[in-house]
């Protein structure tokens, strides 16, 4: 295994939590080196974004507000203190952005255009394009990361393993690089995880299928606390044309009139103008009841955006047509998909996690700000936020003793990767059940003894576990033998016994 000293920071993930963080450490005087395994804007959930990110932009809005919307879409799990956090540093986020060149429509005053969106009392969504901002705010910030001295970004790297100290520190990671998978062995002062969601562990998924929850795998691997993995959002309005994965109708479209239908034109949720703008939970099983009863479930928007959609909604009007479907003519197959994991490792508000020398930020961290269910469009905010945040915070950190040996797991080979895929969507989706998780706990089993603790496994298995042990419905969570909500709400907390080390298992090279 070949070695290699970084004095600094080691951000592993160039999403926009991760780049955010890689700046801010930069401009706070660290050397950074930034890990990802594709080349910049590919494979990352923040560059999908259609709808924009929230935040109090308007007179009628106010941070106050934006967190009471927030708390109420995370069903009792939000933890006031971070999600305060989060809405006062609102807008300032969205002007540091724009600053780095995120395109953000504007009205003809020079303010931000926001829309609507589920869950939110006003309109806050700032947008770029109506339906990109995901993209156009990364490739800002992207732009920013090359021309910044201080950042090197290895665009062929993944992340297998975290190092340890004798004392518990994370003191670095071991990544696989290139084709052949050459590892090598990184020492840093700090490691900051970025890697992303788990929607790789569904059959239907909207984010990147490459995004299996491996960081979070890893870190509970190397001791740090897991929170709520239970929780994961199935965005109600994924565009059901047969790709892996599929692609995303945003909510913005409903915020602008169109409506949830069955396949003989009945409104999926009622007449009332508001009804398909409840919680995303609520939604996505309203979608999924229809499909389950063969009545189907589409997303009408030839009234409400009509001609329009070209110019209004480019992206989700690409991917219409690319199936050869015209959404401006026929109303638009969805289905519930696995969008965000609100669970993930625990972090403050810093990205600090239980583990000296590990942060944690973005959709792999949970920070308390989405609690049981994310309110739409407060995730591009919480990881530019607390990206930045996290930043700061790593670059202070001065690292620490000699990395012991550790185990790297291979990968779970495509076919087993599938099955568990598929069972994931059927069993640990909208509606999940006793019988169905404890069946895929056995999966798991039965994959690990043939295959080995590959870390998709170890992901998959702290999400179904604390889905069978949590004996209520809550937020994105939905027990169909327990469909009532506990009086009390509790968190998750997942803690491992710092794991013995091994010798280095080495993969071989493809």
């Amino acid at each position: 295994m070949n070695r290699t000293r970084h004095d600094g920071p080691l951000v592993v993930g160039a999403g926009l939590a991760g780049l955010s963080a890689a700046l801010e450490a930069a401009r706070a005087g660290a050397e950074v080196l930034v890990l990802t395994p594709e080349p910049l804007l590919n494979a990352c959930s923040s560059a999908w974004a259609q709808g924009g990110m929230a935040a109090a932009l308007t007179a009628v809005d106010s941070p106050e507000l934006h967190a009471k919307d927030t708390e109420a879409a995370g069903a009792g799990l939000v933890e006031p203190t971070a999600t305060r956090a989060l809405t006062d540093a609102g807008r300032e986020t969205v002007e540091w952005l724009a600053a780095l060149g995120a395109p953000f429509d504007r009205d003809a005053d020079g303010g931000f255009v926001v829309s609507l969106e589920a869950a939110h009392s006003v309109a806050r969504v700032a947008r770029v394009g109506g339906d990109g901002a995901g993209r156009a705010i990364l490739s800002a910030v992207v732009a920013a990361v090359r021309a910044e001295k201080r950042i090197t970004v290895w665009e062929d790297a993944r992340l297998k393993a975290l190092l340890l100290d004798a004392d518990g520190r994370v003191v670095g990671a071991v990544a696989a690089r290139g084709p052949g998978g050459r590892l090598v062995e990184i020492t840093a002062t700090a490691v900051v995880l970025a890697t992303g969601g788990a929607g790789g562990l569904f059959a239907a998924t909207t984010t990147p299928a490459a995004l299996k929850g491996e960081g979070l795998a890893l870190a509970a691997r190397a001791g740090a606390e897991i929170l709520d993995p239970e929780f994961v959002q199935f965005h109600p309005t994924a565009i059901d044309v047969g790709l892996d994965p599929a692609p995303l109708a945003t909510e913005a479209l409903r915020g602008e009139g169109a409506r949830l239908i069955d396949g003989e034109g009945r409104f999926l949720l009622g007449e009332a103008p508001d009804a398909d703008l409840k919680a995303r939970d609520v939604v996505a099983r309203a979608v999924h009841a229809a499909r389950m009863e063969g009545r189907g479930a589409y997303l009408d928007a030839r009234a409400a955006i009509g001609e329009a959609f070209p110019h209004e909604f480019p992206a989700v009007f690409a991917a219409c047509m690319r199936s050869g479907l015209d959404p401006r003519i026929s109303p638009i197959p969805v289905m519930a998909a696995c969008h965000y994991h609100m669970g993930g490792i625990a972090a403050d508000a810093d990205g600090r996690t239980t583990v000296a020398g590990l942060y944690a930020v973005g959709e792999c961290a949970a920070t308390g700000v989405h609690g049981a269910n994310r309110l739409a469009s407060n995730s591009l905010l919480e990881a530019a936020t607390f990206g930045r945040r996290a930043g700061r915070a790593a670059a202070l950190e001065t690292g620490g003793g000699r990395p012991l040996p550790v185990e790297v797991t291979p990968d779970l080979p495509e076919a087993a990767m599938s099955e568990l895929r598929t069972a994931m969507t059927a069993h640990a989706g909208v509606v999940r059940n006793e019988a169905g998780l404890s069946g895929l706990i056995a999966l798991i089993d039965r994959l690990e003894a043939q295959y080995g603790s590959a870390a998709a496994l170890e992901a998959a298995r702290l999400v179904v576990q604390a889905a069978l042990d949590r004996r209520e419905s809550r937020g994105g969570h939905y027990r169909s033998d327990y469909p009532q909500t506990a009086a009390v709400a509790d968190h998750t907390r997942v803690r491992n016994v710092r794991p013995a080390m091994r010798p280095a298992v080495l993969e071989p090279a493809a």
